[in-house]
């Protein structure tokens, strides 16, 4: 770490000193003015001083010292632990130790805690070193431990022999280069140029691990969407912990392994509450985001039109507004301090960032009921030409927009990514005996679609009530098929359009298991198709215009 980059603390005293006479007091505010030696752990005559006034105070008392023999902190505990304050200033890096070593004394005679050990993972310390107070108020045996790199053995830190603070090497700034270079080595290369995060994709339910598995899956392939680098996947079979959502000693694990493979965010498979995400930030610096912050950012990066770019600002206000003053989410409304005024400097900054966010947000729903009206005139419109409408429907990345593509002949943005068609997309097929019809594209569906997103889209979910026929487009290769079809089912319903006459393409047939596909004709009576053979859209067809021009259809 270079230490220019390191800021000051702005406290050199802190901790459990409430109660403390004044000569203590001010031996414990000169030891921050002291430098020790940066080659060695800790010096003989600085553990003297702080084995001294531990034992006359009756509390454990620490320093933390940066990699140039700086005293940064003094640190204050009780009988059994000492007080760390934010560390924030020092942890730049997420793939490097954080340029601190904690050295502190334990009254007890005991080695290093649990709480040591945790320290020394969750802060990424460079050392953390517990030196014996004897009766006598001399340092006796020295305990050490430092984090360990990626290895078979699954250990996440070493703990040193004990020792005395008279046989302690000065090589330590050379163990912690040797540590951080090991790190290095043993963390995957990245190719030039690739800057995506790496994440560790974190999955807790009571589900079937066969449901645990496919619902992990999915959130790889959104993560890959979105432009995330996924490095490692955890699954844990239980309740979901209304506080770390998942085990608190499962979750340490995860930051542990986080460090050692070099991964900068947690993704988890679930919409966070505002408190759990509170929690996760203090107890972690890696970036924490969940599945509706994953769809929101691939709406963000697919959003290209003003229409789809003001239902997707406006989903993202609403799921952060619950979530303002909150530690990891304070940067991310800078861009909507322009333009609006203060009501009085008595108003706190979260008061200001609310009332700002509410005000946009009720700006946008203005607009989207405008986007809303000139979309109802369009269809108005073709309902004025008489022109039947078939809207494509389906669980996203099914290949709706090369369905449409193909029957059309027209250039529709289709990409092997998920939700690649965010606005509707209309397109006129002519059959044989000059018969027209409308055909448009809609968003895809996906399991547990965020409400903000369902909120927002409304306008553009409106284009299915027009709708004389849905197409509904399942994967028939997908090894989620039958989920995929449920989900997609539901929003029908939801939508209210159970009603509404529906035929099913089994796309991608080519690729599905032959007795799958039969197995899926057999149960929803579906037609098998392939988007990229325009052969294969003749039944297709020939269903389409049989449906829509049938009496039944066309009476409606």
């Amino acid at each position: 770490m270079n230490p220019a980059d390191i800021q000051e603390l702005p406290i050199k005293l802190t901790g459990n000193t409430q109660g403390l006479k004044a000569s203590p007091l001010r031996r414990l505010e000169r030891l921050g003015n002291r430098r020790t030696h940066a080659e060695t752990i800790v010096t003989p005559e600085l553990a003297r001083a702080l084995t001294e006034v531990s034992l006359e105070i009756q509390r454990q008392v620490g320093v933390l010292i940066d990699r140039r023999g700086d005293i940064k902190v003094v640190l204050v505990g009780d009988a059994r632990s000492v007080f760390i304050p934010d560390l924030s200033a020092y942890r730049r890096g997420h793939t490097r130790l954080c340029g601190l070593r904690l050295v502190h004394t334990h009254l007890g005679g005991e080695s290093l805690t649990d709480d040591d050990l945790t320290d020394l993972a969750l802060l990424r310390l460079d050392f953390v070193t517990a030196i014996e107070v004897l009766d006598s108020g001399l340092p006796g045996a020295v305990y050490s431990a430092h984090l360990l790199p990626d290895n078979a053995a699954e250990e996440a830190w070493e703990v040193l022999k004990p020792t005395t603070v008279h046989q302690l090497g000065d090589d330590f700034l050379e163990q912690v280069d040797a540590l951080e270079d090991e790190f290095a080595r043993t963390r995957a290369q990245r190719p030039a140029g690739d800057n995506r995060d790496r994440a560790m994709l974190i999955h807790v339910s009571e589900e079937k691990v066969a449901d645990q598995d496919d619902s992990l899956a999915e959130l790889a392939e959104l993560a890959r969407s979105s432009g995330i680098e996924v490095v490692q996947t955890i699954c844990q079979r239980r309740k979901v912990d209304p506080k770390f959502v998942i085990g608190k000693g499962k979750l340490k694990s995860a930051v542990i392994k986080a460090m050692q493979l070099g991964v900068e965010m947690l993704v988890f498979d679930l919409t966070l509450s505002p408190s759990q995400l509170s929690n996760l930030a203090n107890f972690t610096d890696l970036k924490v985001v969940d599945r509706t912050q994953v769809i929101l950012d691939i709406f963000a990066q697919r959003a290209v039109t003003r229409e789809g770019k003001i239902q997707v600002e406006l989903a993202q206000l609403r799921y952060i507004l619950p979530k303002l003053g909150m530690k990891q989410t304070e940067s991310a409304f800078s861009r909507l301090t322009g333009g609006i005024g203060s009501r009085g400097p008595g108003e706190t900054k979260l008061e200001i960032d609310r009332r700002r966010v509410t005000d946009r947000i009720n700006q946008l729903e203005r607009e989207v009921k405008k986007l809303g009206g000139r979309r109802r005139l369009r269809r108005g419109m073709r309902s004025r030409r008489e022109l039947p409408v078939v809207s494509i429907v389906g669980y996203t990345n099914a290949g709706k927009s090369t369905l449409l593509n193909q029957i059309t002949q027209s250039d529709v943005v289709a990409q092997d990514v998920l939700f690649a068609t965010l606005n509707p997309v209309s397109r006129r097929l002519r059959f044989p005996h000059d018969r027209e019809i409308i055909i448009t594209d809609t968003v895809g569906f996906i399991r547990s679609l965020p409400k903000e997103l369902m909120a927002a889209f409304r306008t553009t979910l409106e284009e299915l009530n027009e709708a004389d026929v849905l197409l509904h487009v399942l994967n028939a290769a997908s090894p989620q098929v039958e989920e995929q079809f449920t989900t997609t089912m539901e929003v029908i319903h939801e939508l209210g359009l159970s009603e509404t006459p529906c035929i099913l393409a089994l796309n991608k047939a080519d690729q599905a298991d032959p007795e799958i596909l039969a197995g899926l004709q057999e149960r929803y009576g579906g037609l098998p198709t392939c988007a990229l053979d325009r052969p294969s859209l003749r039944p297709l067809l020939d269903e389409m215009e049989r449906v829509l021009f049938s009496e039944a259809v066309l009476s409606r």
